[in-house]
């Protein structure tokens, strides 16, 4: 088999420009006419957005924690299928996992992929002192590869000199500070791909900055050790699935589109602020950014389509941004606007996150599109709130996460089910979606 070369581009901690850095060498290697597969640590959605523009290729979450680490080497194996390179971006620290473990973080999935780590250091107001940090963290985990470097925010040629002096491990850049590139952020992070071009922005400066050449070969120095693995034939689709994909919500992991596809669901896509309701069995509301449009979705006519077909009995699956579009209304600070109307709560925004981690759920009943008794894993991060009615009922129970309401999520009317979320799918939940979608198409 072929080796796949894989290299992870970490950071000492967040914000030392490792996301800018990973999407400059996504960049610049597409810009040299690679196949570049992205890869994101963790269970982000905006970040992948960036990678999927640039290299025109999806690119998918690898995190052991919702996956398990058979699922990280299965997604990483296929999805890498036809690349020439695969370029993973870590999340916060290098060492940061679940609960001060290493478990779920970027050396956690580098030591699943056998992948050398490209180490991003903020060299910003240090010297020397930077290959103190550059040996601890080589040093810390044996059994973590961090081969070499990239010096961020590098001053001057003088303030490389100094760093040069007593070099420990390999740079393989040394890059400026770019006070005219900036990507914006928000509440739930950075600006997504559709918004801003900027990321893209960064592939010069790594092309004029880092040793392109060489962070190949050190990629390819990774062992051909993920095993194939056998990828089943898509069926041809027996249900329509409508998936909700605009401003507004936005929020899908690749591999949850994928297990639907295969499970036999034919996917449209439609916008609930512009788009009629399409005929579909079933609808996918992910997250997203409700808040930002709430004045079009209370205007839109889709809106009084989604209730008419929950009202008939068609299977809903909405996560976090989708949960609050089908509450009776959104309440922010530039007034309260309709929504939806079949979930018995109203949604209100807050100025400070109300939940935000990882989540372990069981299906204790009541929701007829998720299996009883089946459990799954996921995560959530919302600045959103619920106040249910008292008679509400939910179909999770929270073994790890907050929810709804500390200990429940997944708040259910008829066949539809909200929740905050946002679920990797296991292809038990995959199964049980597109059945659910069946039986209303034969009904």
């Amino acid at each position: 088999m072929r080796p796949i070369p894989r290299i992870v581009v970490a950071g000492t901690h967040s914000g030392c420009g490792k996301t800018t850095l990973a999407s400059g060498l996504m960049a610049a290697l597409t810009a040299r006419g690679l196949a570049v597969q992205p890869f994101k640590v963790g269970p982000d959605f905006i970040d992948p957005t960036h990678h999927t523009a640039i290299c025109d290729r999806a690119s998918r979450n690898l995190d052991p924690f919702m996956m398990g680490e058979t699922g990280v080497r299965e997604t990483f194996f296929r999805a890498s299928a036809g690349a020439d390179i695969a370029v993973i971006e870590g999340v916060m620290g290098l060492y940061d996992g679940v609960d001060g473990t290493d478990a779920a973080s970027t050396a956690h999935v580098a030591k699943i992929l056998d992948a050398p780590v490209l180490l991003v250091v903020d060299a910003k107001g240090a010297s020397r002192s930077v290959h103190a940090t550059v040996r601890g963290y080589a040093g810390f985990d044996p059994e973590v590869r961090v081969a070499g470097v990239v010096f961020n925010r590098v001053g001057s040629p003088r303030h490389r000199a100094l760093i040069e002096a007593t070099q420990s491990l390999p740079a393989y850049g040394w890059v400026p500070r770019q006070d005219d590139l900036v990507v914006t952020s928000r509440h739930l992070g950075l600006a997504m791909a559709a918004e801003t071009g900027a990321m893209a922005g960064f592939g010069p400066v790594v092309e004029a900055s880092c040793d392109l050449a060489g962070i190949l070969d050190l990629a390819r120095t990774a062992p051909p050790r993920p095993a194939p693995v056998n990828i089943p034939d898509r069926p041809e689709a027996e249900v329509r699935v409508g998936v909700a994909n605009d401003a507004a919500f936005c929020f899908y992991y690749q591999d949850n589109l994928d297990r639907l596809a295969r499970a036999g669901a034919h996917l449209v896509f439609f916008s609930p602020m512009t788009d009629r309701l399409p005929d579909v069995d079933m609808l996918y509301l992910g997250g997203g950014y409700p808040e930002l449009h709430a004045a079009a979705l209370s205007a839109s006519r889709c809106r009084e389509d989604v209730r008419r077909a929950v009202d008939d009995g068609m299977p809903v699956y909405a996560e976090c941004g989708g949960l609050v579009y089908l509450t009776e209304q959104l309440v922010t600070d530039e007034g309260d606007c309709p929504m939806v109307g079949v979930l018995p709560a109203a949604a209100a925004m807050t100025n400070r996150i109300q939940g935000l981690g990882y989540v372990e759920a069981r299906v204790v009943g009541g929701a007829p599109v998720l299996a009883p008794g089946s459990a799954f894993r996921g995560h959530e991060f919302h600045y959103s709130r619920l106040d249910c009615a008292p008679d509400a009922r939910f179909a999770l129970e929270l073994l790890r996460g907050r929810g709804i309401d500390g200990a429940r999520d997944g708040l259910t009317v008829q066949n539809a089910v909200g929740q905050y979320t946002h679920a990797y799918f296991t292809e038990g939940l995959a199964g049980s979606l597109v059945r659910a979608a069946g039986t209303y198409r034969r009904t």
